[in-house]
């Protein structure tokens, strides 16, 4: 036993040495052991430490809740279009100033929300028909693609998962709720790009459909059209469960393309929430 101790001894003293070399470096002057560096430098493309990763978000400012505040009433159509907006009772009901109002508003006509008209006021913009069929064309590109990549990529649990906001939007139309009709059909779209692996295309598509949003909102008193959505989103569920990418987007497309056939029923039928800046018999064939 004493000489398989003093050999492992003789075989460990080199590392031993070394350990001690290295302990001794920290201690004294780095320059001394050039050879054994203290620390390992990090690599220019390295991810942040853990530390440096978790922030604490920033509080919005009352412009950035404002903005929200207001940029959802318009959308849902709770303000309707061409509604004035007063600055003086919007400072007044928020018990703010006058300056983030005017930050929020500034925003929203950044976005074609809202309309300010020198010395008559701010409004609540109209919808330019023109800007429907261009909005749907890019929706179109952009859906189509996550269809076809859900349908390609979508495991058991995501189908399941498609088909459950598939029955809340059974539900919201069986009680006739329109609104949470729609945001159960936001839902659904979004899960789609999820499942398609392409979120990124969704966020492109919330920023191109604003005014096609506004329009949606009214399609929905429609008499049956709940059900006629719910039905066009079972087609595209059950392409994408079928495993099948061009018939998923096949179906994807006839979806989006029909919102266009209800165009000029929509405007005739609200005259003053729409700026009529292009033929109504002619939107059909774009």
């Amino acid at each position: 036993m004493n000489i398989q101790y003093t050999s492992y001894r003789k075989w460990q003293a080199p590392f031993l040495q070394r350990g001690i070399q290295r302990k001794n470096c920290g201690a004294t002057l780095q320059k001394e052991c050039p050879k054994l560096p203290l620390t390992r430098k990090r690599a220019h493309n390295s991810p942040p430490s853990p530390s440096a990763r978790i922030k604490q978000k920033a509080k919005p400012t009352l412009a950035q809740e404002l903005y929200r505040k207001l940029h959802q009433e318009i959308v849902t159509m709770e303000l309707h279009p061409g509604a004035p907006i007063s600055e003086t009772e919007l400072a007044a009901d928020f018990g703010v100033s006058r300056t983030p109002i005017r930050e929020a508003l500034l925003r929203l006509a950044r976005e074609d929300l809202v309309e300010v008209v020198p010395k008559s006021g701010t409004f609540v913009s109209r919808i330019p028909v023109s800007n429907l069929p261009e909005a749907l064309i890019a929706r179109r590109a952009l859906e189509n693609m996550t269809a076809k990549a859900a349908a390609k990529f979508a495991a058991r649990s995501q189908i399941l998962e498609l088909h459950v906001f598939l029955e809340r939007q059974q539900e919201f139309a069986d009680l006739n709720d329109m609104e949470g009709f729609h945001l159960a059909d936001e839902s659904f779209h979004k899960q789609i790009a999820i499942v398609g692996r392409l979120p990124g295309l969704w966020t492109f598509a919330q920023q191109v459909k604003l005014q096609m949003d506004r329009f949606r909102r009214l399609t929905l008193p429609e008499p049956g059209r709940m059900y006629m959505a719910l039905e066009e989103h079972r087609a595209i569920a059950a392409a994408i469960e079928a495993g099948e990418p061009d018939h998923a987007s096949l179906e994807m497309d006839r979806h989006l393309t029909g919102l266009q056939l209800h165009i000029k029923k929509v405007v005739q039928s609200h005259p003053d929430f729409f700026i009529v800046d292009t033929d109504l018999d002619d939107l059909v064939s774009i």
